[in-house]
């Protein structure tokens, strides 16, 4: 049977649900600037059956699947551009709406950390009060040397709200997984099959034993800026790690025309700084997991995409 709900919340802990609905906020009256990527579109194959994969996830079968040509975020969204956003419009996230959200208990300092209320499943995440997108370990954090790297603590609402006002939209799944895969056909990572080829780091993933150590062999424990390593073959940074990236798409696992209903949770693409081959390997470029589209953490955030012509 298909599964609509949100997988394990080993990767994304999911916030109380609130599915009521979000006005958007009007285009700004100066575009967005980003970089973005023009794509040609065509068919490409979606999805594996990697045997180091996730059956439930829904990452197979693999399948023939056709996008429209169109344009894409070089990079995630950078704190500096979503804070322009909240201050021409006075935005205000979910988190901040709640006045809590999930981070990583390594990032904390003792006394929060020990405090923080845990998810029992997942003990390592932390639901700390204070924190949000400008303060992303909590009270006492800012944004002081982190404005070129991707603004997380956003839910999905955060990221449509955001889009909007850019003069965008977020990407279907489908759409990201062409843009992420950078031209090549069933590769596991976007630049091929090897998670270090040569030894060469080309991805923000935890380096060590989870959840204890992390050795940042790669140069980063938390987030890296969104340009960080080299780029895929169409021009794109880091679709594989960093932070997960919110798709407009709901949560199925099943696929094609006769696929059934799906669920309120949203699909969320490409892996973060936290995941690890010992539980959670979904760098890989085909993975797939899901979160409520109100939750925040500290390692999601999103890019955009535009239609072309």
């Amino acid at each position: 049977m298909e599964s609509i709900r949100p997988p394990s919340a080993c990767c994304a802990p999911a916030a109380p649900a609130d599915h009521s609905i979000r006005p958007l906020p009007a285009p700004a009256d100066t575009p967005e600037t980003t970089r973005m990527v023009a794509l040609p579109g065509g068919e490409f194959l979606m999805g594996a059956e990697d045997a180091d994969g996730f059956p439930a996830d829904g990452e197979g079968p693999v399948r023939a699947v056709r996008v429209s040509p169109f344009l894409v975020d070089a990079c995630a969204v950078r704190n500096d551009e979503y804070a322009a956003f909240v201050a021409g419009t006075g935005y205000v996230t979910d988190t901040e709406r709640l006045g809590w959200s999930y981070v990583f208990a390594g990032f904390l300092p003792a006394a929060l950390r020990r405090d923080a209320p845990r998810p029992p499943e997942t003990p390592w995440w932390c639901a700390v009060a204070g924190a949000a997108w400008n303060r992303p370990a909590g009270p006492g954090s800012d944004l002081d040397g982190l404005g070129d790297h991707p603004v997380v603590h956003v839910s999905w609402y955060d990221a449509a709200a955001y889009a909007s006002w850019a003069g965008k939209r977020l990407p279907t799944e489908a759409e990201w997984e062409y843009a992420a895969r950078g031209g090549l056909e069933q590769a596991r990572y976007p630049w091929g099959d090897e998670l270090d080829p040569d030894g060469e780091y080309r991805c923000n993933i935890w380096r060590g034993t989870f959840p204890t150590r992390n050795t940042a062999a790669d140069g980063y424990r938390g987030t890296a800026p969104v340009d960080a390593f080299a780029p895929n073959g169409y021009g794109l940074y880091n679709t594989s790690g960093n932070v997960w990236e919110w798709c407009a798409d709901r949560w199925r696992t099943e696929h094609g025309t006769d696929a059934g209903p799906a669920g309120p949770a949203r699909v969320i693409r490409g892996g973060s700084h936290l995941c690890h081959a010992s539980y959670c390997n979904r760098y890989r470029v085909a993975a797939r997991t899901a979160n409520t589209p109100d939750s925040s953490t500290g390692h999601t955030g999103f890019r955009c995409v535009r239609d072309a012509g």
